[in-house]
């Protein structure tokens, strides 16, 4: 599979499809250790090193699960990547009910909003033991959207500390928005960002703030989200689609049902138009798409290896449902 460089690190090379695992942590539904394991196992098969997981995920359980199916592959032969901000505190007396974050866990535990040095150095440790890993290639700040000031006032220093002794590969941050990833591109050392759901078919903001700024800067940037959580996911999207977790709009449905039906015309399908639309530009260095079954990994890496034609993003350009390539 190919791989792309970070500009600034040039010793990571991430797969261009890298490996999500939310729905190791129960995302909406449980799925068993034996089933997520062997996902992970087809996935690699595919040819892909680069896995992505964070405390968030299940309370800790995509991490576990995570960690334990690498185990026994050579640690420089992949990538890992999690991320910090949100600690995890136990609540024992709440085990019996279930996590209200939309993972299928006992809420054993409670995420608390926390970008200091020490919160930063404290998530850490935990991830590590949790990963049964000796280091972290990747450390995203998660979700700071409410944060800015105390992530780059601590979070920030105390991984690039970390990051300039060695102790993990390269920093970024990761969010479900653009403009303030820019500004961390901008405005601080990060080596890359995750932007979620913000450059897709159906959605080119990133486009007009965050991409040129990380080729300016020379940022990689990661793309999550490119199937704005379900409705580019299918050949021909139904009519209780999703869009950013929640139910999709009519008219959303119809416009993604009218790109697919161009990208039919052009001989590919909905999701592989997706997925290559993203990895055309040249600040993307990955996509990571969430994974849960051996099916789903079989068939994302094969979409993935799709070849589009060229002549697909003009037409979708001429018919106003793309923005210029």
């Amino acid at each position: 599979m190919i791989t792309a460089a970070l500009p600034r690190r040039p010793g990571l090379r991430l797969t261009a499809l890298g490996f999500g695992a939310a729905q190791g942590g129960n995302l909406y539904r449980a799925t068993d250790d034996e089933t997520f394991a062997a996902a992970v196992d087809a996935a690699w098969d595919g040819g892909v090193r680069y896995f992505d997981t964070a405390p968030h995920y299940g309370l800790g359980l995509s991490e576990r699960r995570l960690g334990a199916a690498l185990r026994g592959r050579p640690r420089d032969s992949y990538l890992v990547s999690t991320k910090v901000g949100r600690l995890l505190l136990p609540t024992p007396g709440d085990a019996h009910r279930r996590d209200p974050e939309g993972f299928d866990v006992p809420a054993s535990h409670r995420r608390v909003w926390d970008f200091s040095r020490d919160g930063v150095r404290r998530s850490l440790e935990a991830s590590l033991r949790r990963c049964g890993l000796d280091r972290f290639d990747i450390v995203y700040l998660h979700d700071p959207d409410e944060h800015w000031p105390q992530a780059v006032a601590e979070a920030l220093p105390a991984l690039t500390e970390l990051r300039d002794q060695g102790v993990i590969g390269a920093v970024g941050a990761g969010m479900n928005q653009s403009p303030m990833l820019a500004r961390f591109v901008r405005e601080t050392d990060v080596d890359l960002v995750m932007c979620a759901g913000r450059y897709t078919l159906l959605d080119q903001h990133a486009a007009h703030d965050l991409l040129p700024a990380a080729r300016r800067h020379r940022v990689g940037v990661v793309i999550a989200g490119v199937y704005n959580s379900g409705v580019l996911a299918a050949d021909r999207p139904p009519d209780d689609a999703t869009y950013d977790y929640r139910p999709a709009s009519a008219a959303l449905v119809r416009r993604a049902r009218d790109i697919a039906a161009i990208c039919a015309e052009h001989g590919v399908t909905l999701p592989e138009a997706a997925l290559a639309f993203v990895r055309g530009h040249p600040a993307v260095v990955s996509t990571v798409v969430g994974l849960r079954s051996p099916a789903e990994a079989t068939e994302t890496v094969r979409r993935a290896a799709t070849v589009v034609p060229e002549a697909l993003w003009p037409a979708l350009h001429a018919a106003g449902l793309v923005g210029p390539a």
